[in-house]
């Protein structure tokens, strides 16, 4: 019988996992002077970087991130198969509950900023102004028949160009606003009933402002599917802009060093009971149908992409790493590469469980052995990243080793102090991983070319 690997992980969250640091010494006696407590935050230096597709550009000062406690199981706590194991990571508690005081408090606080009408007009424009409203998606290109949202009605004349070029294929789905960035863009949310898997569930998006450029109208974008830690239900933490990748995506296409990516966001799970795989597990929601079918399908009825799989790309991290990896093995015809973020290289979820044979047909490992020895099969990238704090350097090059041959190319970059959570892996992707995906990825062409 198949034996299910235990893999200990710090728990995979947004703002921070759990940390290597040594533990703080016990506070000191009731009434004995404290020693102060620095507030210094840690500083990343600088990085040089060529710039994609231009000659090298200035150094740039990696921004400091809060370091925040543990939480989550002790290593090498025991886990259960009727229970989300941690080594596939568990979405971040809720936090404490305050008093009513505090909250008597800050609402106080509040109220007192809002008095001011500087303070009203603040609050009206920034922090939720548009939020549950419907957002529409760029405009329909010059002869196209679109309804101004992006999304085709039907029947839209082709533009002259690229033969790649996919226009909005509709049904236009509903989008609500959910996040208002700095720059203007804007994540938003629909709900989605998967035409192949059956599986409902929501999806964010985002666009960057070149979409919106009328320079680009004619022109598709690439896509990247991007996919969370943990069990990924029912939310996405990549729509939260405070992680700052979209942030980075527009900065980095500012500076040449990225494409101005689509961001698509689904849930990476059905529910938060068990982990998927990214897979259709017998007798479960079709999670692999939904990824690899109605996800992509989703944003061509939306937006201007590209048929070919040079402008499709999966990003994730530690669970959807894994199951970004594996899509790409398994479907080489539709996506061109993926940036893993301190993930698994090999299934692991309970459910597998009397399910050998449909496991190894889910096993990225298995898959690329397949490709590798298939001739002629499409080239494909893969960008691991680990942060030097989580480990599992190993196992990362192991799969290297092994499979990073024949058609299949795999770089294997180090985030210097990273630890396993979210603001870290921007940092890398910041530092190497946009690039390096951008330079073989399709981007848009200015006036259609």
């Amino acid at each position: 019988m198949h034996q299910y690997p235990q893999r200990p992980r710090p728990d995979d969250q947004p703002y921070g996992g759990q940390q290597s640091s040594p533990q703080p010494p016990p506070p000191p006696p009731y009434r004995q002077p404290q020693p102060p407590q620095s507030s210094q935050q840690p500083q990343y230096q600088r990085q040089q970087q060529p710039a994609y597709g231009h000659a090298a550009q200035a150094t740039q000062e990696m921004p400091s991130f809060r370091q925040q406690p543990p939480q989550g199981p002790p290593p090498g706590a025991p886990y259960y198969d009727d229970q989300p194991r941690r080594d596939r990571d568990h979405e971040p508690e809720p936090p404490a509950r305050k008093s009513r005081k505090k909250v008597w408090i800050s609402a106080g606080l509040v109220l007192a900023l809002l008095a001011g009408g500087a303070g009203w007009a603040y609050f009206k424009t920034d922090w939720f102004d548009g939020n549950g409203e419907t957002v529409s998606y760029g405009k329909p290109p010059a002869g196209g028949k679109g309804d101004g949202s992006g999304a085709a009605s039907g029947g839209a004349a082709k533009p002259s160009g690229d033969p790649d070029l996919s226009l909005p294929t509709g049904p236009a789905a509903e989008f609500k606003q959910t996040t208002k960035l700095d720059d203007g863009t804007r994540i938003s949310k629909t709900r989605l009933k998967g035409a192949k898997s059956g599986f409902e569930g929501d999806v964010w998006v985002w666009t960057p402002k070149e979409y919106d450029d009328p320079k680009y109208a004619k022109s598709g974008f690439p896509v990247m599917i991007a996919l969370p830690g943990g069990n990924g239900y029912p939310t996405n933490y990549w729509a939260d802009r405070s992680l700052g990748l979209q942030k980075a995506i527009s900065e980095g296409a500012a500076k040449g060093t990225s494409l101005p990516f689509i961001l698509v966001m689904p849930v990476l799970n059905p529910d938060a009971k068990y982990y998927y795989d990214g897979s259709d597990i017998p007798n479960q929601p079709k999670m692999g149908t939904w990824m690899a079918e109605d996800v992509p399908e989703l944003a061509r009825a939306n937006f201007r992409t590209w048929k070919s799989r040079d402008g499709w790309a999966f990003m994730g991290n530690s669970s959807g790493a894994f199951v970004g990896l594996k899509q790409l093995m398994q479907h080489p015809d539709k996506f061109r590469a993926v940036i893993a973020n301190g993930g698994e290289t090999a299934p692991d979820s309970p459910l597998w469980k009397g399910f050998k044979a449909e496991m190894d047909a889910n096993d990225p490992g298995k898959l690329a052995q397949k490709l590798i020895a298939t001739k002629g099969s499409p080239e494909l990238y893969v960008n691991f990243q680990y942060g030097t704090k989580e480990g599992g350097r190993d196992r990362l090059e192991k799969f290297q080793r092994e499979n990073g041959k024949g058609p299949i190319k795999i770089d294997l970059y180090e985030i210097k102090g990273g630890d396993h959570n979210g603001w870290d892996y921007v940092r890398g992707m910041k530092e190497q991983g946009l690039q390096a995906i951008s330079k073989i990825m399709k981007g848009p062409k200015a006036d259609g070319g």
